[in-house]
């Protein structure tokens, strides 16, 4: 059985460890659909270009890019994420893109994030919060960082529930991915574990529940990809 801990420690050197193939392979194997999923998490925060965004368990910083260049576009981004190798490859990105200015990113922890109660306007996650070891707590700290009124997106994968595409979907992710993901990483570990997570984390219906219970309101989860994949986006009560 593999091992699905969340240790911060263990998930943090196992994202170091491919963080060189870890762009490369997203691109692949979603079929480079990612990138639109990211641009559809992005308008659902009706940016007016004076927000500063949160992107959480930012990674390579693809998100945060992408909230820069919106149209319109955040006035200033946070990124944060536990692994080391993996902000620094999202650094050199922001600095080609010439981002620098705008974006910043930091080393810390999703549930304890390093930042001021109700500093930032929107809070973004793609594909993160899975990995986190507790998830109660780290939306309970989003809702604490994030401002009154202000807006939350969360991209994550699920287990479909469309009789025929669940078979071929659960089919690709337990044998094709891991063994795509080991060949091109040279990691066996990770791409196990990606397939373990996806099954192991909670339903939809049981992440609404948790948002609700962290304070959020006008939660909606969005299905991409016959429910492969939800966008989850909520606000943080105003007042």
């Amino acid at each position: 059985m593999t091992d699905v801990s969340k240790a911060p420690a263990r998930i943090a050197g196992m994202f170091d460890a491919i963080a060189g193939r870890y762009d490369f392979l997203n691109h692949v194997l979603s079929a480079g659909i990612d990138r639109r999923w990211r641009k559809r998490a992005i308008r659902g925060l009706e940016l007016t270009g004076r927000e500063c965004v949160l992107d959480l368990c930012t990674g390579t910083a693809d998100l945060a890019i992408d909230a820069m260049q919106a149209h319109p576009s955040a006035a200033r981004v946070v990124g944060i994420d536990f692994a080391g190798a993996m902000l620094a490859i999202g650094r050199d990105k922001v600095a080609a893109a010439g981002l620098s200015p705008a974006i910043a990113l930091v080393r810390g922890d999703a549930m304890r994030i390093p930042l001021a109660d109700e500093s930032v306007d929107a809070v973004t996650i793609a594909f993160g919060i899975r990995n986190v070891a507790d998830v109660p707590a780290a939306c309970r700290e989003i809702h604490r960082v994030l401002k009154p009124g202000g807006r939350v997106a969360i991209l994550e994968f699920a287990v479909p529930t469309l009789v025929g595409f669940k078979q071929i979907y659960m089919w690709y992710v337990r044998n094709v991915l891991p063994r795509v993901g080991r060949a091109i990483s040279r990691h066996d570990a990770a791409y196990k574990y990606l397939q373990a997570s996806i099954e192991a984390f909670v339903t939809p219906a049981e992440f609404v529940t948790i948002l609700r219970q962290s304070g959020f309101v006008e939660i909606r989860p969005v299905q991409l990809m016959l429910g492969s994949v939800f966008l989850y986006e909520a606000r943080r009560r105003s007042g």
